[in-house]
């Protein structure tokens, strides 16, 4: 195996990373900051506030696009067993 395939299954592995990722944390996001303005219009200064609506939208994200993080997932995996007898040779 060389140095390239190492590269090559790191650069991938970390691009499914990101691309799985992304989702549910830009769902957090997005709700944090609405609460924070929301926290910020009406001077409620609690800190627990965000946890609620940020678990209820992160499970819904993971509801809605949990296919599409599982089809990802799959395919990478697929594709690494695929190709095992070429990365031990």
């Amino acid at each position: 195996m060389s140095e390239g395939m190492v590269l090559d299954i790191a650069r991938d592995a970390i691009y499914n990373i990101i691309i799985c990722s992304l989702p549910p944390l830009l769902i957090s996001l997005i709700i944090g900051l609405i609460v924070s303005i929301f926290q910020t219009i009406t001077s409620i200064q609690e800190q627990t506030l965000t946890f609620v609506p940020k678990m209820v939208a992160v499970m819904a994200g993971l509801m809605i696009f949990g296919n599409f993080i599982l089809n990802n997932i799959v395919t990478y995996i697929t594709d690494l067993w695929t190709n095992f007898s070429v990365y031990i040779s």
